[in-house]
C-alpha cells in the first residue's frame, strides 16, 4: 500500500487515497519514516548482485541463469528470490524468434551422407562439429553470418561476417576453427563436420579444406531444421541475445565488434544448461584436465623413488 501511494499521491494526495484504501494516513507516514526491515536491507543487497550478473551477461539473462551464476560465486540466495526481486525491477532475460532460412540446397545427387541422424552428441571435444549461416538486416543492407560450433561444448570455434554468400563466407568459418583448434594443440583428424545443404558448404574448396584437416562431411538427409538442430538453436540464441535485444544495427563494421564480443562472451562466461550451467571453454578445460596423460618422464621418477 505504501508503494502505491508514493506513485499516486502526487495526483490525488495522501489522505484521500488512505479513506478510499482503507489505511490510516498516520499508518503511512509511521511507514515512511520507520527504518527499513531485515529483509528490505537483504533484498537490497542481493539486488545489487542481482542487477550486476545482468548487466555483466549483456542483459540477456532470465532469472534461471542469473541465479545459476550467483551460485557460481558462492551466493545463497533461492530462485524464488531472485525471481522475485528481478521481477520487481524490471530485470527480465530475452526471448527467441524464429526468421525466414537462408539455405540454398545444392545438388542432391551430390550430397554427402547424413553422419549425424540428428543425434547431437559428443563424447569429447573435436568429435562433431555443425556449420551454419543466418542473416541480420541492417540500415546498409543484408549482413550474413556463418558460425562452426563444438557439439560436446557448445563452443562458438569459428565465425565469419560477409555481405553476400558465397563461399568464402563460410570457409573463413571454418578456418577460423581449424586454427583455433591446431593453436591450442589439438588435432581434428577423425571429426565429423554436420552442416545442412547449402551450397556453400557443398563447393570443391570447402570440401578440399575438411579432407586436408582429416574432416569427414556429413549433411542432413532430409532437409529441414531438425537435421541442423544444434546449429540452428545457436542462431536462434544469436539474433534474440545479440542481433534483436542491442539492435539496430548501422552496417557490417558495427556488427564486427559486436559479434566478436558477444563469442568471447558466449565462449568465455555464458552459462550453457546442456553442460551443466558452466560455460563452453570451461567444460572442455574440465575434459582435458580429467583425460589428461601423465607425463612419461614423471611416471620414471616416481617409479624410481618406489
Amino acid at each position: 500500500m505504501v508503494d502505491y501511494i508514493d506513485a499516486h499521491k502526487d495526483a490525488f494526495g495522501v489522505e484521500p487515497i488512505c479513506e478510499e484504501l482503507p489505511i490510516a494516513p498516520s499508518t503511512y507516514y509511521a511507514a515512511k519514516t520507520a527504518p527499513p526491515s531485515a529483509r528490505a536491507l537483504s533484498d537490497e543487497r542481493a539486488l545489487t548482485q542481482i542487477r550486476r550478473v545482468h548487466a555483466e551477461n549483456l542483459g540477456v539473462y532470465g532469472s534461471r541463469k542469473v541465479h545459476a551464476q550467483l551460485r557460481r560465486e558462492g551466493h545463497t540466495l533461492a530462485r524464488c528470490t531472485v525471481e522475485r526481486l528481478m521481477r520487481r525491477d524490471g530485470l527480465r532475460g530475452v526471448t527467441r524468434a524464429r526468421g525466414p532460412r537462408t539455405t540454398v540446397a545444392g545438388d542432391p545427387a551430390e550430397l554427402p551422407l547424413d553422419l549425424v541422424e540428428r543425434a547431437f552428441t559428443a563424447t569429447r571435444p573435436d568429435q562433431l562439429w555443425v556449420a551454419d549461416i543466418t542473416y541480420i538486416r541492417t540500415f546498409a543492407g543484408w549482413v550474413y553470418a556463418a558460425f562452426v560450433t563444438d557439439v560436446f561444448s557448445r563452443r562458438v570455434v569459428g565465425w565469419q561476417l560477409s555481405t553476400n554468400l558465397r563461399t568464402d563466407l563460410a570457409l573463413d568459418a571454418l578456418e577460423m576453427g581449424i586454427w583455433t583448434r591446431e593453436h591450442d594443440g589439438h588435432d581434428t583428424t577423425g571429426l565429423t563436420h554436420h552442416s545442412d545443404r547449402g551450397v556453400q558448404y557443398r563447393a570443391i574448396r570447402y570440401t578440399e579444406r575438411l579432407a586436408e584437416a582429416g574432416a569427414v562431411a556429413s549433411v542432413g538427409s532430409r532437409g529441414d531444421s531438425y537435421d541442423n538442430a544444434l546449429a540452428e538453436a545457436f542462431n536462434s540464441l544469436f539474433k534474440a541475445e545479440l542481433v534483436r535485444h542491442r539492435g539496430p544495427w548501422r552496417s557490417i563494421e558495427d556488427l564486427e565488434f559486436a559479434v566478436a564480443e558477444y563469442i568471447d562472451w558466449f565462449n568465455h562466461r555464458r552459462l550453457h544448461s546442456a553442460i551443466g550451467m558452466i560455460p563452453p571453454i570451461e567444460h572442455e578445460q574440465q575434459h582435458y584436465h580429467s583425460h589428461r596423460t601423465p607425463d612419461r618422464n614423471s611416471e620414471r621418477v616416481t617409479a624410481s623413488l618406489r
